[in-house]
């Protein structure tokens, strides 16, 4: 490689990790959060307008999956227990979608050109996922608690009841319902501020 090619190469690299999204410095307030990262609010708007989604649960949902880490990977599996052997699933992103069911949203949504490390559409794969967990399995869009429940086990696991085997499941659902009401009181503090800002979407949006 020349001394060009390096520098382009260099080059190159630094712009693409100059564009990654860092997650929010507060993600324990909404509010902080959305204002750090405007674009987040006006997408997480445009999930509730077209899924009926409140905003609240599927940022708290997000917040447990991913730590809103636009490149998020599940943990490792190891083979014999020290020998890296990929992951223990194919979730990735914002979302943790698995490749599966995020192949689905894209079938029924026609969202082709969607990223999962792209927080447009992540969330409103989310939103997609509520919906349809309210048409499947009858749980309404404000049931942080077992919409969560639905969004790790799948559909089929819910119906089951997998998730009474494991207790630590439970406790993690629990936690994403009492961030879930804790995001939607600060949001109506801060939500008409918010939408203040039209114009900021309509140059940056």
């Amino acid at each position: 490689m020349n001394k060009l090619s390096f520098f382009v190469a260099l080059l190159s690299a630094f712009l693409l990790s100059s564009c990654a999204t860092p997650p929010p410095k507060n993600p324990e307030n909404l509010c902080e959060i959305f204002n750090e990262h405007r674009d987040w609010y006006f997408a997480a708007k445009d999930a509730r307008e077209r899924w009926g989604v409140p905003i609240h649960v599927p940022m708290s949902m997000m917040y447990q999956e991913s730590s809103f880490k636009e490149d998020a990977l599940p943990p490792r599996d190891f083979l014999l227990g020290f020998i890296p052997w990929g992951r223990v699933s194919s979730a990735y992103g914002y979302s943790q979608a698995k490749t599966m069911t995020w192949d689905d949203y894209i079938k029924e949504t026609g969202n082709g050109g969607a990223d999962r490390d792209d927080f447009d559409d992540a969330i409103d794969f989310m939103g997609w996922f509520i919906y349809k967990t309210q048409k499947i399995n009858k749980v309404s869009k404000w049931d942080a608690y077992n919409q969560y429940l639905n969004y790790h086990e799948g559909w089929g696991g819910f119906k089951r009841k997998t998730y009474k085997k494991k207790a630590w499941l439970v406790k993690v659902a629990r936690k994403v319902d009492n961030r879930a009401r804790q995001y939607s009181r600060q949001l109506k503090s801060c939500e008409a501020d918010l939408n203040k800002s039209w114009f900021w979407r309509l140059f940056f949006g």
